[in-house]
C-alpha cells in the first residue's frame, strides 16, 4: 500500500488532499500539531493521525521515528502546511514578520523533507508535492496584468509571496539532486479557506485537485515542476 504523509491536514485543502488519497487507497497520515484537530480529521478522512509542528525540529524528528516504526518506507510526501502572515506595506514589514511566515512555509517543508528523506528513498516511486501559490510566481508578480488567468486575485503580501517564490526554489533545488524523487510545487488557486477568511473563488476540493493529482503521478511522472490546475505556472 502507498503511505503518504500530509501536513497541516486537520482542515482546508490538507484534509481533503488526505480525503481524496484515502479514497484513491492510500494510507494517509494526516500531519496536524493539534491533536484533537488532527485526530478528529483523521477520523473525518479514514486516515491516521502523526502529531507534527514543522516549525520544530524535535516534533519533525519524532514524527520521523514514528513513520519509520509503523510504515518503514514513505511514498507520498505533500508538504502542505503554512500560514498567512500579515499584509501590511512593504514598508511596515518587519524581520521577525517575515521570520515567522518562513519558519512554516519554507523552512517547514525543508525540516519535514530532510527528516523524510531516508524514508522516501526506500520507496519504489517517491513523490514530493510542495504547495505553493501562484502568488509566488516571479512572472505573474513582474506583470500581473498578462497573467491574470494564473493569479485572478494578486495580493502584494510581502512574506506569504516571497515565501512561496523561495518555495519554488527549494522545489527546484531538491528535484535537482535527486532526481529518482518526483518533485514538484503546486498553485491550488484562489481556494476559500481559513488562509483567506473563506474568501476564495474555488471550493477547497477544487483546490485539492492539482495537489492530488501531482501525489498520484508515479515514478514516470514530471519532476522540477510548477503546475496548477490549467497546467504550467510560469516561474
Amino acid at each position: 500500500m502507498t503511505t503518504t504523509l500530509v501536513t497541516g491536514a486537520n482542515k482546508g485543502l490538507g484534509m481533503e488532499t488526505a480525503r481524496r488519497l484515502v479514497e484513491a487507497g492510500h494510507e494517509v497520515y494526516v500531519g496536524a500539531r493539534d491533536p484533537g484537530r488532527g485526530k478528529a480529521a483523521a477520523r473525518r478522512t479514514g486516515a491516521r493521525f502523526l502529531p507534527i509542528d514543522v516549525t520544530s525540529d524535535d516534533s519533525v524528528r519524532a514524527a520521523a521515528k514514528i513513520l519509520a516504526e509503523e510504515a518503514s518506507t514513505l511514498d507520498v510526501l505533500v508538504n502542505n502546511a503554512g500560514v498567512r502572515g500579515t499584509a501590511a506595506p512593504p514598508g511596515e514589514v518587519t524581520a521577525t514578520d517575515m521570520l515567522a511566515v518562513y519558519d512554516t512555509n519554507v523552512f517547514g517543508a525543508v525540516r519535514v523533507t530532510g527528516a523524510m528523506l531516508p524514508l522516501l528513498q526506500r520507496s519504489a516511486a517517491p513523490v514530493i508535492v510542495n504547495v505553493s501559490s501562484g502568488l509566488g510566481s516571479l512572472a505573474v508578480t513582474a506583470d500581473p496584468e498578462a497573467h491574470a488567468e494564473v493569479v485572478p486575485v494578486w495580493v502584494p503580501a510581502l512574506p506569504y509571496n516571497s515565501a512561496k517564490a523561495a518555495l519554488n526554489m527549494v522545489t527546484a533545488q531538491y528535484a535537482h539532486a535527486y532526481p529518482s524523487i518526483r518533485v514538484n510545487a503546486v498553485d491550488p488557486g484562489f481556494t476559500a479557506t481559513d488562509l483567506n477568511d473563506h474568501a476564495g473563488e474555488q471550493t477547497v476540493e477544487q483546490g485539492a485537485e492539482i495537489i492530488v493529482r501531482m501525489a498520484l503521478i508515479g515514478a514516470e511522472g514530471p519532476t522540477g515542476g510548477y503546475f496548477g490546475n490549467n497546467g504550467v505556472v510560469p516561474w
